[in-house]
């Protein structure tokens, strides 16, 4: 028997109301769960990285077939399901779901945040690199040989950079994909 007491608010929605269930449909939350956070978000009392959190759902489009489901697990086997989604950045039922799609970041442990922030940086160094090809080309349009020298090297090592960031980018978007039962590993491939 559930003995919480619970907080209850009636919100006249004026109109807002489908695009806040599509909204938590696509995140695969509660209703509840994304006005609570949007609340606490506003109300400045969310906790680190629990705004953010929601905002960075990439659980998929939601299925007009979607059903509540109810699984019945160990104290403990809830404890590391809630944590895995906490550190996967996911909700419960994202992160349940993308474990079922045998996302390869997700079954290896949830490293989903730090595969994020790793392209992200690649990504900043490649930015870089652009900005300064583009300051190296109008130098050399001006015929400014001079400042343009320092440049050199980084034209030198410029094809390897982005190979790296390629194939980097490749990896980490592989990682976050669901694989299908064609690409996974079987027994036999594996050993």
């Amino acid at each position: 028997m559930n003995t919480t007491a619970h907080d209850f608010v009636t919100v006249e929605m004026r109109g807002l109301k489908a695009a806040l269930v599509a909204r938590a449909q696509a995140q695969r939350v509660s209703v509840s769960v994304l006005v609570r956070t949007a609340v606490m978000r506003d109300l400045g009392l969310a906790a680190d990285g629990e705004a953010s959190r929601m905002d960075a759902l990439t659980a998929g489009p939601a299925s007009a077939a979607s059903v509540k489901l109810s699984i019945r697990m160990t104290a403990d086997e809830a404890r590391q399901l809630a944590a895995g989604a906490r550190a996967a950045g996911l909700s419960r039922g994202a992160y349940l779901a993308g474990l079922i799609a045998n996302v390869p970041v997700l079954s290896a442990g949830g490293g989903r945040t730090e595969h994020i922030a790793t392209l992200m940086a690649s990504c900043a160094e490649l930015s870089t690199l652009s900005r300064n090809v583009h300051r190296l080309t109008a130098l050399l349009r001006q015929a400014n040989v001079e400042p343009a020298r320092p440049y050199r090297e980084m034209l030198d090592t410029l094809a390897g950079d982005v190979r790296r960031h390629l194939e980097l980018a490749a990896r980490v978007l592989a990682d976050l994909q669901p694989q299908s039962r064609s690409t996974r590993p079987t027994a036999r491939s594996a050993s």
